[in-house]
């Protein structure tokens, strides 16, 4: 099937929780789903499939960036019959008054990155969530007495750059926080037809100079990944 995902047909569930880093999405698997099977690890990309609340679910992780988001959603998504997508990622927030650990539910993904227009002819700066997953996690973390903020965010390109303030297409879209994958996978679930939501953690603030630790950032992403649990069996 896909050249980046070595799963059979049938060992990827429908719902699929998405971080970008490998091993989160080992530590993710292991620790929170019932029987966890490893179904992938093409390019040391893991993907596991097991049991939450009786619901097979799927994470396995996207990498950096929109190219590689973009990749693994589309193949996800057309080739492994998956109808949902959750990223669950960490972000850098745009605002002082944004606090580490806060959870955001990205509503709209703004970009300069060409990703949508090379794959889709797009020429739009910006794509909603898709379908009903954001709301779902609005409503999970309600019940679940979970802060939560919903607002727009800036997928970037680049990580590192030499300009000095804010990017004026954050500024101009008050986007909350940066990241780098949302923007892609909110394009191909349009294209496909398909449901995503983005879900994050800020680890910093880029105006306070704030980090969390390497540490800090295991046991806090957990909360997150709880939130996206119980959404994603709700989805299932």
């Amino acid at each position: 099937m896909s050249v980046h995902i070595n799963a059979k047909p049938g060992e990827i569930a429908p719902v699929v929780l998405m971080p970008g880093d490998p091993l989160r999405a080992k530590y993710i698997a292991e620790t929170m789903l019932e029987d966890p099977a490893l179904v992938s690890r093409t390019r040391n990309i893991y993907f596991y499939t097991g049991l939450y609340k009786n619901k097979k679910i799927s994470i396995g992780a996207s990498g950096m960036g929109l190219p590689s988001m973009g990749i693994y959603s589309y193949e996800l998504y057309t080739q492994y019959n998956v109808e949902c997508i959750i990223r669950i990622g960490t972000c850098g927030a745009y605002s002082s008054g944004l606090k580490l650990f806060e959870l955001i539910n990205a509503d709209i993904a703004y970009s300069e990155s060409t990703y949508a227009k090379c794959a889709f002819g797009y020429e739009g700066d910006h794509f909603p969530h898709q379908g009903k997953a954001y709301d779902v996690i609005n409503d999970t973390a309600a019940s679940l007495n979970i802060p939560l903020r919903s607002g727009p965010v800036h997928s970037g390109d680049a990580f590192y750059t030499t300009g000095n303030g804010l990017p004026a297409i954050a500024t101009n879209n008050h986007c909350l926080a940066a990241e780098m994958e949302a923007f892609a996978l909110f394009a191909n679930a349009k294209q496909c037809n398909k449901t995503a939501a983005t879900l994050l953690t800020i680890s910093d603030n880029i105006v306070t100079k704030q980090i969390i630790s390497a540490d800090e950032r295991e046991r806090s992403l957990d909360v997150m990944a709880k939130l996206a649990l119980e959404s994603a069996a709700l989805l299932a």
